[in-house]
């Protein structure tokens, strides 16, 4: 790997192809506002509940698949004293996943620019709920889901069976994700990697990264 492949330098080597998240780069975070919600509602911390919801979205399975939504929904009452209804309670989350129309503007200039374009999410059955209402996977090439993959970006594994997937060396993948975390997993695994802050951020990253394409960004 280039140690170079950073958000502020680019590579040698051509990207090739973007791999975007969902929540937090493609749309608003639903999944962090909704348990704020969901704690004021509650009468608990929003914080906490915060800090709740995303330790058992992980430990009951669901977001990998291995568990239910009923189980996470129930681990959250029990634990963090969540209250309403599983229809409630998943309202309070899908309502506040707002697609950026920018976003989607953005990918469809890239891919028309001749990149790949993709999705890399830690989500469950939710994110194909959002597709069904919104149409958002006829933007990409390929949507990997964390639910259907049955690995989340906490595991290192899931960036290299993107790209795998792909059938692309790592070094010509962009990945774009809000959690630095992510970031850094993903540039250990080859990746070349940005973090999301904002527009103008991403935008200048992206003519950084993507400098024989920059006519393809607004």
């Amino acid at each position: 790997m280039d140690d170079k492949c950073d958000e502020k330098t680019a590579c040698s080597e051509e990207v090739v192809a973007v791999l975007f998240d969902f929540g937090g780069v493609l749309a608003e975070e639903g999944f962090r506002e909704g348990l704020r919600a969901i704690g004021r509602s509650s009468g608990v911390d929003p914080d906490a509940m915060v800090r709740a919801g995303f330790d058992l979205v992980h430990r009951t399975g669901y977001v990998t698949g291995h568990g239910g939504e009923a189980d996470f929904w129930r681990a959250l009452r029990e634990e963090a004293g969540a209250r309403g209804s599983d229809e409630t309670l998943r309202r309070e989350i899908l309502s506040r996943f707002v697609i950026r129309p920018w976003m989607i503007d953005l990918v469809d200039r890239l891919s028309a620019s001749g990149l790949t374009l993709g999705i890399l999410s830690d989500q469950t059955q939710w994110l194909d709920r959002i597709d069904e209402e919104h149409g958002l996977f006829r933007h990409f090439h390929h949507v990997f889901n964390s639910y259907h993959a049955g690995v989340s970006k906490r595991d290192p594994a899931a960036f290299d069976r993107a790209v795998e997937r792909m059938g692309l060396p790592a070094r010509r993948v962009l990945f774009v994700d809000d959690h630095s975390g992510n970031v850094d997993r993903a540039r250990r695994r080859g990746l070349r990697a940005v973090l999301y802050v904002d527009r103008a951020q991403l935008l200048r990253d992206l003519s950084r990264q993507l400098s024989s394409r920059t006519a393809s960004l607004p």
